[in-house]
């Protein structure tokens, strides 16, 4: 696997977990195919869809706003594992950290992020994400 490969990797993921914390719903939502599909441990069934996945992120956003808490997804120890249908593996760690406004910041939440990527467009773009949390079986 290339080093420009590799940075183009971070760079994807950064720009993907800032619209995040950013509230940027719909471009958030853009970062997956049309058809991705993000499977969190909250839920008992993927969200499915870009429309489906700006609507969740966007209800994040606001209950955060209404709770007064800002939330950034820091991702480390990203493994890519290039497959062999052109698919990018992709695992990595995912802390939150929530920052109550005037208050101090706290581990949310330790997770483990599996994702398959691929190439639209020339662009990286999620097709899938599978997220499990540290604190339950």
């Amino acid at each position: 696997m290339s080093v420009q490969l590799c940075a183009e990797v971070q760079q994807f993921y950064a720009r993907h977990m800032q619209y995040l914390d950013d509230g940027a719903a719909e471009e958030w939502a853009r970062t997956f195919t049309e058809d991705g599909s993000f499977h969190p441990p909250s839920l008992p069934e993927p969200v499915r869809g870009r429309e489906a996945l700006a609507e969740g992120a966007r209800k994040a956003a606001a209950g955060l706003a209404e709770a007064g808490e800002v939330h950034r997804h820091l991702l480390s120890m990203v493994a890519v594992a290039p497959g062999d249908d052109g698919t990018l593996r992709v695992r990595s760690y995912a802390q939150i950290v929530a920052t109550p406004r005037g208050g101090r910041p706290r581990l949310h939440l330790m997770c483990v992020c599996e994702d398959v990527l691929v190439r639209e467009g020339g662009e990286l773009l999620v097709r899938e994400r599978r997220v499990t949390r540290d604190d339950r079986p």
